[in-house]
């Protein structure tokens, strides 16, 4: 009797702790984004923006817009990094101005940015609750759907933009950073979702604020080997685990644990956990961290080395931001 109760606290604990992620995913919206303490800045003059429709679907028009450096035209193909931005899965712009310094970073160092808009699963959902994770894995999906798409789009037309496509990294915060760790996780383990990418096409490296890859097959494995990943996040996270939650067959699988997966497996990464901060972790490292992006690029995906590190970062002049409580999270779930 005593492991039966053991048991069913156990489930309980973990099923709890699932139903309030998809709280906090749900209605921590913009809420870090707004109180950050940077500074933020506008496309660089010299850094031209073209925007296209990659794909039409339902009601929904799907754009990316394309930032390349102007003295850089011309000069051959050039890798890409395909960036996904955050909102939880309900709201986000893929040209927020918090992600300019970034998009600007990367265009000075000779990189094509391509950051898209995909379909906000979330967007009106009602009926969620512990059990209930199926609306968080839908959106998760048609994000996943939309980021495979906006791919294909702009390998067929990497010429006229002048696109390496032996060269394309995906990089992504919060809900984008769970699509890319996820859409990374199904190609490498062979999921139907991913046969709308060309066959034999590889991502290059992988760049992840403040993500996790959710998982219903149990265990988090790879059948083949993942591209080389750089994983940043907190450790005192409570939107998107840092750790992992684990019920039945179910797992979210944070930064973490992702880590250790890559560790085991001899599969390159580069994990950088921001001591005692929250999912504010999944803005500040675009402006703190760039050399440590800039390192990871030349070493891990440009030169391929097979490397391996894990860095803890603490940063005494940083503090946590607070963020809402549980007893907060349902009152919003009620009034909705």
């Amino acid at each position: 009797m005593p492991v039966l109760y053991t048991s069913l606290r156990l489930i309980i604990r973990s099923s709890t702790s699932i139903g309030i992620i998809i709280l906090l995913i749900l209605f921590c919206v913009n809420t870090y984004s707004q109180r950050l303490p940077v500074n933020k800045v506008p496309i660089d003059n010299d850094i031209t923006k073209q925007t296209f429709t990659y794909a039409v679907k339902d009601t929904s028009t799907l754009r990316l817009d394309v930032y390349t450096k102007d003295s850089f035209n011309n000069t051959g193909k050039r890798p890409c990094v395909i960036f996904v931005f955050g909102g939880a899965f309900i709201s986000g712009q893929r040209d927020n101005s918090i992600y300019y310094n970034y998009f600007n970073f990367l265009a000075e160092h000779n990189y094509i940015v391509a950051s898209i808009s995909y379909r906000l699963g979330l967007r009106g959902a009602k009926k969620v609750s512990v059990f209930h994770t199926a609306p968080l894995k839908n959106a998760i999906d048609i994000a996943v759907e939309d980021l495979y798409d906006a791919t294909g789009w702009l390998i067929t037309h990497a010429d006229s933009i002048g696109i390496d496509t032996s060269k394309i990294i995906l990089s992504g915060s919060s809900a984008g950073a769970i699509t890319i760790l996820q859409a990374e996780f199904l190609k490498e383990n062979n999921k139907p979702a991913a046969k709308k990418l060309p066959p034999g096409f590889q991502y290059a490296g992988i760049i992840s604020f403040s993500g996790a890859i959710l998982s219903y097959d149990g265990k988090l494995n790879y059948a083949d080997k993942p591209s080389p990943t750089l994983l940043f996040h907190g450790t005192a996270d409570k939107i998107v685990p840092y750790k992992k939650i684990r019920l039945f067959n179910k797992g979210f699988y944070g930064s973490s644990a992702i880590a250790g997966t890559f560790k085991k497996n001899h599969y390159s990464y580069y994990i950088v956990r921001e001591e005692d901060l929250g999912h504010e972790v999944a803005i500040l490292p675009m402006y703190s961290q760039l050399p440590v992006i800039l390192y990871f690029l030349d070493n891990y995906v440009m030169q391929k080395k097979p490397y391996q590190t894990d860095m803890s970062f603490k940063n005494f002049n940083q503090q946590p931001m607070p963020g809402p409580t549980a007893k907060e999270f349902l009152s919003r779930l009620q009034s909705r």
